[in-house]
């Protein structure tokens, strides 16, 4: 089998078909290839097999995790043209001028929702379960700027569930992980509180988290946050009913990569995406530990 080429396009860079959009070119793309490659190597540590979560999550299932309360703002509508607008779609008149229905899903905004609404009713026992995945995700935003803001991008978690420490050792490794694959990359990092974009910031939600800070961010230094650790508590279990046999409701806990936003990392770290793409081989050759 042949190697792809990663040989830039004859005009180089990012092509961008509109806001928040971008197309990356091979050189690009095989960073951010590698990078999740990379990446999966917490859920290799913590035996968390891969899945594929849905492409589309129910607006009944996020409303019951109170997505809409938080999030109103973020989220992207899958709808469907109306039956009658068809005959003119077919006769070449304007898409944006003829309406859409509602399908009653959004796209996803975060891996994790698609895996924890597969998990209802479930029972996963005092030992808990591990998953791991890569979704595209999707985010209204007030504003896009290159790979640092888009409005769909990658994002590989970690998933636990399971018993509270369980989902506390979850995140000590998690944390560790990213520090490891952080130094093996020549990236430097800080790690600072979240502020997450609550909707109503004097929400119960919001104010619950600025006493009890439950997701931490890992940033870069131009303060792109590139991956995060969360803290569920047993929230998620107690309103899909997974429950960690005898312990009752699981508590839930992720780790997330923003993967394009490691590409730009890269890039702002070692210059240009060829170098980037250099370096990454170099760590993969070393492993996170070396």
């Amino acid at each position: 089998m042949s190697t792809p080429s990663t040989t830039a396009l004859p005009d180089g860079g990012l092509r961008s078909p509109g806001a928040g959009l971008i197309t990356l070119d091979p050189v690009h793309t095989a960073l951010l290839r590698g990078l999740d490659d990379l990446l999966t190597g917490l859920a290799a540590r913590l035996s968390a097999p891969e899945v594929l979560g849905p492409p589309l999550l129910s607006v009944e299932g996020l409303a019951r995790l109170d997505f809409f309360r938080n999030f109103p703002h973020l989220g992207v509508s899958a709808g469907r043209f109306d039956a009658d607008a068809l005959d003119g779609l077919a006769a070449g008149e304007t898409p944006g001028e003829l309406g859409l229905r509602p399908t009653g899903h959004l796209l996803p905004s975060a891996t994790c929702y698609g895996l924890l609404l597969s998990l209802e009713g479930r029972d996963v026992g005092e030992d808990g379960l591990r998953l791991s995945a890569t979704g595209r995700c999707f985010r209204n935003e007030t504003h896009y700027d290159g790979l640092r803001r888009l409005w769909g991008f990658h994002v590989r978690e970690v998933l636990y569930l399971g018993t509270k420490q369980g989902a506390v050792e979850h995140l000590e490794q998690g944390a560790e992980f990213i520090r490891q694959a952080a130094a093996s990359l020549g990236l430097e990092l800080s790690r600072a509180v979240a502020d997450d974009p609550f909707y109503d910031k004097g929400g119960s939600r919001a104010k619950l988290m600025a006493l009890d800070p439950v997701k931490h961010e890992f940033s870069a230094p131009d303060g792109t946050a590139i991956a995060s650790v969360n803290r569920h508590r047993n929230f998620f279990g107690e309103r899909l009913d997974i429950r960690a046999g005898s312990e009752g409701p699981a508590y839930s806990a992720c780790v997330a990569f923003g993967v394009e936003r490691w590409v730009h990392a890269m890039i702002l770290t070692h210059g240009s995406p060829e170098q980037a793409l250099g370096r990454l081989r170099e760590a993969r050759l070393r492993g996170v530990d070396g």
